[in-house]
């Protein structure tokens, strides 16, 4: 039976956007693992199997649940010893703690503010009253404001990267030659701005972009199943 996946889209069904649930779409693939997905709505989430979870990802592998992106790699590698590893090891655990914290800090707190009202702008009309409401008394300001601030920002948000665009100019992935879990945190981040926005966050000779695009040519092109933001 296939496990599935709650993920979280807005208006477009066939665009989910939670860079928490493509992290946990992209540990699925690599452990090549069968899944459906039932799309979900920010308002729809707490009345997803019973109340659960506040948020998605949430998978149901038959009787077992498991919430939080993290949480659902660490599961998966531990239920799925036998197929392709998420970390190599209790060392790739470490890294991705540590890869996780750092996207949080650079990737989720630019991204999060700029795209702001681009995913306002996606999101149904009861979801749009939710989210600009919850967002703005979040961040101090209104979304429009915040859209505004990005251009500004953008210059130091792609120095930023310099750390991850050192590391992918010396070779294939986070992981080494081919990508662990750590990969997948970084990659749901980009493809979050990816299919929510058209705003360019890298410019396409980066590195970062360059191994950017190597990601989404995994498992069979898994995060091109989504056409980027028009």
């Amino acid at each position: 039976m296939p496990i599935t996946l709650y993920e979280l889209v807005g208006r477009d069904e066939g665009r989910p956007f939670s860079p928490h649930c493509w992290k946990t779409a992209f540990a699925l693939a690599h452990k090549g693992l069968d899944f459906t997905t039932v799309p979900t709505r920010f308002l729809d989430v707490p009345a997803i199997e019973n109340g659960v979870t506040r948020h998605v990802p949430l998978i149901r592998d038959g009787d077992r649940l498991v919430s939080d992106s993290f949480e659902i790699a660490l599961y998966l590698e531990q239920a799925y010893p036998e197929r392709p590893t998420l970390f190599a090891g209790e060392g790739g655990v470490a890294l991705s703690r540590f890869v996780e914290r750092w996207s949080t800090s650079t990737l989720h707190s630019f991204i999060g503010k700029a795209l702001l009202l681009d995913i306002h702008d996606r999101l149904g009309e009861a979801d749009q009253a939710y989210f600009r409401k919850s967002r703005e008394a979040r961040i101090g300001a209104t979304l429009e404001a915040a859209s505004q601030q990005r251009e500004e920002r953008l210059e130091a948000f792609r120095a930023s990267l310099a750390p991850l665009r050192g590391m992918v100019e010396a070779q294939a992935f986070i992981g080494g030659e081919a990508p662990l879990f750590a990969d997948h945190i970084v990659a749901g981040a980009l493809q979050w701005a990816r299919v929510i926005s058209p705003f360019r966050l890298l410019e396409e000779s980066d590195p970062v972009a360059v191994w950017f695009e190597r990601c989404l040519d995994l498992y069979g092109g898994l995060g091109r199943q989504v056409a980027a933001a028009a």
